[in-house]
């Protein structure tokens, strides 16, 4: 027995299942993402010539240069995630809730999102020609004041330069991820402290502050992880003379004196952990500041 459809319908057309839109992104995760670890992961246990081998792993606490160059790369990351974590959060506080006027916000918040995207070649271009050797600040400084930055022991090509550079973009970035989290703070939380005899500095001590804190920290930890990874804006800045683990990876993998790719994907596997570690302790913080802020 056949049915019948009545005249001028047509059968529905047939719906894709939905998994079919997450497609492109694990597509685009396995060839971006998974391939490229799962390459490090094997290429750091071989030796050049594709044998197995742990000395990869042995030279990164044996070799004296790779020890340097993890150090300094946590000393500046440390430095400009603290610095910037604290100059970040003031700067936000006092254009939220600081009553300054509204179009300090839109304007700090729009250099925020340029600034924070602002590294690499450009940014380390851009302060050469303001604290170089010749840099206009600099000059500016001789000229004007008699102040020889040089003779002072500053040089922008250093750590504490470098860190000065990093610091460019790191305190935008905790701009525009801590201004949520001091938005989310509740004016009844306020007036109920308030109502209870608290001062300015008590609300702050025991209510605010207790509730921004894992965001604060998160934060900061996101901040030590993006100053961790940042190679280009070092190396055009310095030329690779000051060794830091992005540029000293670059160096193995692609360099004609320091050429050992296999010790340089060791090498990566070891900033992956790092980065691994604090990307998980920001989610677990992020998770609970958001409970707070939720409730």
């Amino acid at each position: 027995m056949t049915t019948l459809e009545a005249p001028g319908t047509r059968p529905a057309p047939r719906r894709l299942p939905a998994w079919v839109g997450v497609i492109p992104f694990f597509l685009f995760a396995i060839a971006f993402l998974f391939l490229p670890i799962a390459f490090l992961v094997i290429g750091s246990f071989q030796t050049i010539q594709g044998e197995f081998t742990l000395q990869n792993y042995a030279s990164l606490t044996d070799n004296s240069y790779i020890q340097t160059a993890y150090v300094n790369s946590i000393q500046i990351s440390a430095i400009t995630a603290i610095l910037g974590g604290l100059f970040g959060f003031l700067l936000a506080y006092a254009v939220i809730l600081g009553g300054l006027p509204g179009f300090l916000r839109d304007a700090l918040m729009t250099f925020s999102g340029v600034a924070s995207n602002f590294a690499g070649v450009p940014l380390a271009l851009a302060f050469v020609f303001t604290l170089g050797n010749v840099g206009l600040v600099t000059m500016w400084l001789e000229d004007i004041f008699g102040f020889q930055l040089q003779e002072s022991g500053f040089t922008i090509y250093s750590i504490a330069g470098l860190a000065i550079v990093y610091m460019y973009f790191q305190f935008p970035l905790m701009v525009l991820i801590i201004a949520p989290a001091i938005d989310g703070l509740r004016r009844d939380w306020r007036e109920a402290a308030e109502n209870m005899g608290a001062s300015g500095f008590q609300y702050w001590r025991y209510v605010a502050l207790p509730i921004l804190m894992p965001s604060i920290l998160g934060t900061t930890i996101l901040l030590f992880g993006n100053a961790f990874g940042a190679q280009a804006t070092a190396f055009q800045l310095t030329g690779g003379t000051i060794p830091i683990a992005p540029v000293v990876i670059g160096a193995q993998i692609r360099g004609d004196v320091l050429r050992d790719p296999n010790l340089g994907y060791a090498m990566a596997m070891g900033m992956v952990a790092i980065m691994g570690v604090s990307i998980t302790i920001y989610t677990v913080l992020q998770r609970r500041s958001e409970r707070w802020l939720r409730s």
